[in-house]
């Protein structure tokens, strides 16, 4: 039996944790000896692991240069045919295992298409690793490109591009849904509150609308506060600019998938992203999706790419903005229609797994 392990910072609520969360469940169903190593102590997915009768193993140390050997004789000892490991820090831990020799597959996960990491030595650096790997995945092409421009020597048979997982099962648009009940657009942001995630620019945008414009919007932001104060600052906004009707921030929640359901548009607003599990799982409820112009977002909404804005700029916020409030119930049922199609295509939970098990074997 193939056994792999899958490496992570922790089982927090993120994008990344979620994907590699998917993809162990996914690998279990499958027959695959799978199990988790982490070294964060915080368990939003844990339950799911559990479930599904998948093991999880922490590393419980702080200091950074004792855990990266603690992780290294973890996975020397392990046995494994495969590790695949997800984020900077991880991918670099795991190659280092990798020395001098190794006898396992080693996959190292790119999850963000930040633009930053071309001006940042120690990003570049973490990359640079990628060259002991025996594939790269990514899951958008935007990624890759960026990787390339970091460390030009990788070769591109090793860099694959491997859309999100999606469980049609759970993430199923209803055939009958009801776009724009009571005359109110219904808008869901999955995203924790970070900076980057411009909940700021959000409400900027929003201050910028005329009273019936607003009376026709209801956002409800869902996700963890992060360490630095966005989420202060944000509801410190909402607050002097009288919006409390309008947006309502809540904390992550497994529910996602029915708060989801119930609203007409899914909305990203982030500076940069991978490949955001929002944009994914809206489309597969056959939702509108409005965004920031970021990864591969342009490619996969295809007709409805007037509802893509730069994050940075506001007017592109409220254009956008303006253009919900102003659409028909018909061409929201049109517009989550084809969504859901072009997710069917790329996000299928079946061939997306497969695509790994090709790399494994």
């Amino acid at each position: 039996m193939l056994k792999v392990l899958l490496v992570s910072d922790s089982l927090g609520s993120g994008g990344a944790q979620r994907q590699m969360v998917s993809l162990g469940i996914g690998l279990k169903e499958k027959g695959i000896d799978v199990s988790f190593l982490v070294y964060h102590n915080l368990n939003f997915f844990k339950d799911d692991l559990i479930t599904n009768d998948i093991p999880v193993f922490y590393i419980n140390e702080q200091n950074k240069l004792k855990r990266v050997l603690k992780l290294r004789k973890f996975i020397r000892s392990g046995d494994f045919d495969v590790v695949q490991s997800f984020l900077e820090p991880v991918n670099f831990a795991c190659t280092l295992a990798s020395f001098p020799t190794r006898n396992w597959k080693l996959i190292v996960g790119e999850r963000s298409a930040d633009p930053k990491i071309l001006k940042s030595f120690k990003r570049k650096a973490f990359r640079w690793f990628h060259l002991m790997a025996d594939y790269v995945v990514s899951n958008s092409h935007e990624n890759i490109k960026i990787l390339k421009r970091v460390s030009p020597f990788l070769s591109s048979k090793k860099c694959k591009v491997i859309y999100n997982i999606i469980d049609f099962r759970l993430w199923k648009a209803e055939k009958d849904f009801q776009f724009m009940q009571n005359g109110v657009v219904n808008i869901a942001v999955a995203a924790s509150h970070q900076y980057l995630k411009n909940s700021i620019g959000l409400i900027k945008a929003l201050n910028k609308l005329n009273p019936n414009e607003l009376s026709m919007l209801k956002i409800n932001w869902y996700g963890d506060e992060s360490s630095d104060s966005s989420l202060k600052d944000a509801k410190e906004l909402v607050r002097k600019s009288n919006l409390d009707n309008v947006i309502v921030f809540h904390n992550a929640t497994k529910q996602i998938h029915h708060r989801m359901a119930d609203v007409d548009v899914v909305a990203l607003f982030s500076l940069y992203e991978g490949l955001p599990n929002a944009i994914c799982e809206g489309m597969s409820l056959g939702k509108v999706v409005m965004s920031s112009s970021v990864s591969d977002v342009p490619l996969l909404l295809g007709k409805s790419k007037y509802l893509l804005f730069d994050p940075s700029e506001i007017l592109e916020i409220v254009k956008v903005l303006k253009i919900l409030t102003k659409m028909s119930k018909e061409e929201m049922s049109t517009l989550g229609h084809n969504n859901y199609n072009k997710a069917k295509d790329l996000f299928d939970k079946e061939t997306n797994i497969n695509k790994y098990l090709k790399l494994y074997k």
